[in-house]
């Protein structure tokens, strides 16, 4: 009977660092509403080739004397344009599942070239101190003294229009944030005796940078490069929707919203209020996960 008790008990749950981090991310139903909303828009973003009504790129696919067309319209060819159509006949619905692509592609591809780079500067600086890192830092401060959009404008200005062209200036905009936010960690971690212990074993300075001290400065860079997604996909709409983002065969949310400001005043809100609100909401899902990410890897935020 004792017997047959003890082997029915369940051995008991071990909690790993992962199990304990979803825990306590899934707290707040805001964040979970956001990362629900954000997997929804990449998938989105990710499959518009195959779920768009029409392709914006195809001109043998526009129709100019379906231009303007209100919210559910019905086009020359039968077709129901559910949020309306622009100037040039495009699917508006179409326009903005292609448009987040780019959007979210530029966005989180400059965001992980900045980390990348920011990162290893960072760490670069707090491991030798001295003159490499007030080199560094002085180049950080000189970046940061610079408006965001100010120091994207005269790059844009220089290489021209382009979605590789818009990356470089985010990146170059941004890594400046990884930088101080990694060094600050760094400069913590390196006075422990982990770190002590690995140069006792003359382990290469590459290897205790990159394979012990990086992996723990993460929590604060995973926090800020979530936000500087969203930051990045906020400034790529407004140099696009300056003229010097994206090409106009290529266009992003910001370049939509660009293509009906004009048509504001004379009642064809739809042109730039529908990718208003898309860009709006892609914005607010990922600060809602962010904000959750800053206080669950953040010791000192927690209640």
């Amino acid at each position: 009977m004792s017997s047959t008790t003890a082997g029915s008990v369940a051995p008991p749950r071990v909690e790993t660092p992962f199990r304990r981090f979803a825990s306590e991310f899934a707290e707040s139903r805001l964040a979970l509403f956001g990362l629900a909303l954000f997997t929804l828009i990449a998938l989105v973003a990710i499959f518009a080739p195959w779920i768009a009504p029409q392709n914006p790129y195809d001109l043998a696919q526009l129709d100019i004397m379906d231009g303007r067309l209100e919210p559910g319209s019905v086009g020359g060819a039968d077709f129901t344009y559910w949020l309306g159509t622009d100037d040039q006949g495009r699917d508006m619905l179409s326009g903005i599942m292609y448009g987040l692509r780019i959007s979210l592609l530029v966005g989180a591809g400059s965001a992980v070239i900045a980390c990348l780079v920011g990162a290893s500067l960072g760490m670069i600086a707090a491991y030798a101190g001295g003159r490499t890192d007030s080199l560094i830092m002085r180049l950080v401060d000189l970046q940061l003294s610079f408006p965001a959009i100010l120091a994207a404008l005269m790059i844009l200005a220089f290489l021209g229009k382009g979605i590789l062209n818009v990356v470089i200036a985010l990146v170059v905009v941004e890594w400046a944030y990884y930088a101080r936010t990694v060094r600050g960690s760094a400069l913590v971690e390196r006075r422990r005796e982990y770190i002590e212990a690995a140069q006792c074993l003359a382990l290469p300075t590459r290897r205790i940078i990159f394979r012990h001290l990086l992996p723990n400065c993460l929590p604060p860079l995973i926090v800020v490069a979530t936000m500087q997604v969203a930051r990045a996909i906020a400034l790529e709409a407004t140099l696009s929707f300056l003229g010097l983002g994206v090409p106009i065969t290529e266009p992003s949310l910001g370049l939509l919203i660009a293509n009906g400001y004009e048509y504001m005043l004379s009642g064809k809100y739809w042109i730039s209020f529908y990718p208003g609100i898309a860009l709006l909401v892609t914005i607010v899902s990922i600060n809602l996960v962010g904000d959750q990410l800053r206080d669950v890897l953040n010791p000192r935020l927690k209640r």
